[in-house]
């Protein structure tokens, strides 16, 4: 049995959870985020005394047991989100790479011949911080598309290996690389 998929999941009391036609809906009283769920598969319920989400499959095929961990690890992810939120860091090394905010759009300055300027969705909320190294911070309810906005504003420059230059999460270690040495005659 999987050891992730048969532990409850505890509701805050905050958050209101609601299971119909195979879609789990939890909201907050700011947003709220639903899951489809493979009913022939797994059993979702909520039990309302002692305030837990339970995640059962219905048989022992691999198939199931694939997704029960699944499940109960979205579910989960939805409840921390609309509890607590997410954040993303990232930083910009490289001289002269620089970010504008206006509203929710990025303007990035990342040694390319033009700006690039992206649009961050509007369940993100977006801030910067000016210390010696410039940061982007992301936050969000929704752990899935803040996780691909960070990919996405992360893959305009990746971080190269020789002098470290480019988009990097806060916590990401960049290995470095030797560069070319001169020939010994």
């Amino acid at each position: 049995m999987s050891r992730i998929g048969k532990l409850p999941i505890p509701v805050p009391s905050s958050l209101q959870v609601e299971i119909k036609n195979g879609i789990v809906t939890i909201k907050n009283s700011a947003a709220q985020l639903s899951q489809a769920i493979e009913t022939d598969l797994i059993a979702v319920k909520f039990d309302t005394e002692a305030k837990q989400i339970i995640i059962e499959r219905k048989d022992d095929s691999k198939e199931a047991k694939s997704f029960h961990g699944l499940y109960r690890s979205l579910l989960n992810n939805m409840v921390i989100g609309l509890d607590k939120g997410y954040k993303k860091i990232l930083e910009i090394h490289g001289v002269g790479y620089r970010v504008k905010i206006s509203g929710n759009k990025l303007d990035l300055s990342l040694g390319f011949s033009h700006p690039v300027i992206y649009e961050v969705p509007k369940e993100i909320t977006v801030s910067s911080e000016k210390s010696k190294i410039p940061n982007i911070i992301l936050e969000s309810y929704d752990k899935q598309l803040l996780g691909e906005v960070a990919a996405k504003i992360r893959s305009f420059r990746k971080p190269e290996p020789y002098k470290g230059k480019g988009i990097r999460y806060h916590d990401e270690v960049v290995r470095r690389k030797a560069g070319k040495t001169a020939a010994k005659a």
